[in-house]
């Protein structure tokens, strides 16, 4: 079967909330709250068979993110990398789990039928590269980052250069000028580039990935906004942007209108 997984978007930097795999995330109010303004984009809320997670990790009351993830169509970091279990049997714990001890609860069961696996990324030649990056969260909630419906194939020197210090730009600014920062992640699939594993097409790797972030102050007003994309290759560059740019960035590859990522685009 093929992982997709790639045409995703992580959403918001805030915690204290949870819940499941959902079907809606209008339908959870502990979701919506990681959404400014609580406005769920239109663009990648309608993917067919797309999996919602409010994502959590053990137990905490510190949470990650509000997950699209696409399905299968056919204090310093975290050591493990975890798999959401609920795609794999929806009647399984909603906590993320490691993989390995998922197998060990299951044996038998096969994990990878709608989420990529660690072991597709073994020997690939792409790093596991964060959408909601660790950096962005302290300890232990930055633990949650690493999930495998958290990462994407991501070029190793783009990875851990440019984008990196990106991300990096990105936590200075928070906490120089933010109260509150809500952020979109994504990446744009390539039309046929996979990690093959087994003759198998099993992760997507990404053309683009991009990210978007809405700053507000104590009183919830808009104070700052922007955007930056970057190809999935060697040429290690990031484009900074506007949000109305990275809309018409992202309208490029979408048969449907993109719209608005955050409420009135982040403007007061």
């Amino acid at each position: 079967m093929q992982t997709v997984g790639t045409l995703c978007v992580i959403l918001s930097l805030l915690f204290s909330a949870h819940a499941d795999v959902v079907e809606r995330f209008e339908d959870v109010p502990e979701c919506m709250e990681y959404f400014y303004k609580e406005k769920v984009p239109e663009w990648g809320a309608s993917i067919p068979g797309a999996s919602r997670l409010c994502q959590r990790f053990s137990n905490s009351a510190e949470h990650l993110s509000v997950v699209f993830s696409s399905p299968s169509n056919g204090g310093g970091r975290e050591g493990r990398w975890f798999v959401e279990p609920q795609l794999v049997n929806m009647s399984w714990q909603a906590e993320m789990k490691d993989g390995y001890w998922l197998g060990r609860d299951y044996p038998g069961v096969y994990q990878g039928e709608r989420q990529a696996l660690n072991e597709d990324y073994t020997h690939s030649g792409f790093d596991r590269g964060h959408l909601n990056p660790n950096g962005h969260h302290a300890v232990p909630s930055r633990n949650a980052t690493f999930t495998l419906t958290n990462v994407v194939p991501q070029n190793p020197k783009l990875n851990q250069n440019a984008w990196r210090i990106h991300e990096s730009q990105l936590t200075n600014l928070f906490r120089a000028q933010c109260s509150k920062a809500f952020v979109l992640v994504g990446a744009v699939p390539s039309a046929d580039n996979w990690i093959v594993k087994n003759n198998v097409k099993r992760v997507n790797i990404p053309d683009y990935l991009w990210n978007a972030h809405c700053c507000v102050d104590n009183n919830g007003r808009p104070v700052l906004s922007g955007a930056a994309t970057a190809r999935n290759t060697e040429n290690n560059w990031v484009e900074k942007l506007s949000l109305d740019e990275l809309g018409e960035f992202l309208q490029q590859f979408s048969d449907q209108p993109v719209g608005e990522l955050f409420y009135k685009n982040c403007r007061a």
